[in-house]
Formats: structure tokens, sequence, C-alpha cells
């Protein structure tokens, strides 16, 4: 009899939903010896069955395996075989580490990362997250995560007009560039790293394919994406899912350049009602679950499934991503 490589283990952070742990968490079998190449195999063999456990819980969290590095991470990535999206049109600063791995949001350690869907914002989005502990934080620093569904689920019975709105006149972003990046801000990518190019009609090409209108300001660029949908159909599911970085840009894309409340809104132009933002940050925060990083983990997001979000934290702290299509 084959041995399986992958034990499902309980945290008491998890919270069941529909019946499903969330996430799902796996350790390495003890009765077996693990090194990279047993788990990247692993990973192989059993993919359609982790893509299983993923689609039931949304993410999986791998712990305690043999992933030391971020080489070690690339290969992790690499071994599930998706193809990787190239960072174009999404707001956080990052650095290309090695392959297709770069550093999580760069933003301070005292700044939180609201909720948010990867590049909800832009019609070309991911549709799996990894992202990997290399470092640990001393405290804090945990990247909470809630089910999409969940989410909208609860924003239809507490505020059933506004979500009708929302789904009529979807959203509008919009948002204030430099040409380099702001590594103080948790949205201070510049133009220039944004859409790949120096060249002002090259960055205006590539928004365009984006669905996005640029406009030239004195030292930067107002990028205006939308009007986009803000809720979407998770067909797979088949199940309606809160899919924007509503809150994300209300409460916090704000830098030197850029006023949060100026940076959403519906799509038909009007500004979004403060009080209601804020019911939905609450009703993140009450489905939200947030497990304490540990070196060498790898979570797995089904990013149409679940929005993610970043505590604050007290130094070291290195989290690595990959984006897939």
């Amino acid at each position: 009899m084959v041995e399986e490589p992958f034990v499902e283990t309980r945290l008491p952070q998890q919270k069941t939903v529909d019946g499903f742990p969330f996430p799902s968490v796996l350790c390495p079998n003890p009765a077996l010896e693990f090194d990279l190449s047993r788990f990247t195999d692993a990973i192989k063999q059993q993919k359609p069955r982790l893509e299983h456990r993923l689609r039931s819980s949304g993410a999986v969290l791998f712990r305690d395996f043999p992933v030391q590095t971020a080489s070690d991470f690339n290969r992790a990535v690499e071994a599930f075989g998706y193809d990787e999206l190239p960072y174009v049109g999404g707001a956080a600063p990052r650095t290309n580490v090695v392959g297709r791995v770069f550093t999580a949001n760069e933003s301070p350690p005292d700044q939180k990362i609201p909720f948010h869907h990867e590049m909800a914002q832009v019609p070309e989005f991911p549709l799996k997250l990894f992202f990997f502990c290399e470092e640990e934080p001393q405290s804090g620093g945990e990247t909470p995560i809630v089910l999409s569904h969940r989410v909208y689920e609860r924003m239809r019975e507490r505020y059933p007009e506004f979500v009708e709105r929302l789904e009529k006149h979807g959203l509008i972003y919009t948002r204030i560039l430099g040409a380099g990046d702001d590594p103080s801000s948790p949205i201070g990518r510049g133009w220039q790293s944004t859409f790949l190019t120096n060249d002002k009609a090259i960055a205006e090409e590539r928004a365009a394919r984006l669905g996005t209108k640029l406009e030239w300001v004195e030292d930067g660029v107002k990028m205006i994406m939308g009007p986009i949908p803000a809720i979407k159909l998770d067909e797979d599911r088949e199940r309606k899912i809160w899919f924007n970085s509503m809150v994300a840009a209300y409460t916090g894309w704000k830098d030197a350049r850029n006023d949060p409340v100026k940076a959403v809104t519906f799509g038909d132009g009007t500004p979004l009602p403060e009080d209601i933002i804020y019911g939905c940050l609450r009703s993140l925060e009450e489905e939200s679950v947030a497990i304490p990083w540990k070196k060498g983990d790898i979570l797995l997001i089904d990013n149409l499934a679940v929005l993610h979000s970043r505590r604050s934290f007290d130094p070291p702290r290195r989290i690595l991503a990959s984006l897939c299509k």
C-alpha cells in the first residue's frame, strides 16, 4: 500500500465553513522521510487531490515541509505547473527575488494592509496566490484570510440596497502614481514599474489593455480603473463573491499623493457611504481566520474564493509571493 504523503491536521485558529475546514492544513506524513524533491514529486502526483481540496476549502496551508529558501519555494510553485501571471497593474511595491518569486507588499511594518482580492481592480488578475514564510515575524504579521462568498452573503443581508447598487454600477478606482516606487507607501508602486516601461506612450497602451485610463499630472499620473464589476459569479462553485478592493482602497490607499476617500467610488462616480464601508470591514474581520506564520509555511489561496490582508508586525518578517494564472 502506498503511503499518503500529505496528512491533514487541525489548528486552533481554523474555522469550519459549509462543512469544510478553512483553511485546509496539510503536514508531511510522519511515516515518510521528506526532502524537497519528495515534496515537489508529491505535489505533482497529488495535484488533482490538492486542487479538489483547494476548491472545497478556498485555501491550503502546507506546514513543516522542507522548504527553507526562496529557491526552494520557487521549485514548489513550479511543481504545481500553473502559468505565471506578470505583475502588471498592481499597486504594491514588490521586488523579484528568484524565478517567479517576489517579495510580498513591502510597505512599512507598522501599516496594516486591508482585505482585498489580489488585483481585483484590473481585468487580468491571478487565479492562484502562493505565499511563503522565509522568516517568521517576531510578533504579529499574520495574513488573515476570509471567504468571499460569506462576505457577499453578510453584506446582502445587512445592506441589500447598497449591494444592489454595487451590482448595477460597479466601482471606479483612482490612484495617483509617481514615476519611481515609494517604499514608504502600501500603494507606492510607480508608473514605470507598474507598466514595466519608462515610455509614456507604451504605458498608455498597456493601461488601455487593462481597461485603464491615464491622465498625466505634474509629478506623475492619475490612473483611473473602471467602471469594473464589484461582485462576480464564481462559476465553478456557482455562488456570488465579493470580488473588489473597495475596503482596501477606501481605508488604505493613503500616501502623500492619494486621499483614500477619493480612491474608490460607485461606477457612476457618486461617493460611497462611509458607514457601510466600515460595516463591511467589520464583517471581513468577523469572518476571517488569522494563523500565525511559521518558517517554511506555504499558503496557497484561490484568489476567486478568498480575500487576504496583512496585520502590522514587529520585524523581522519576510513573506514571499508568487502569482499564477
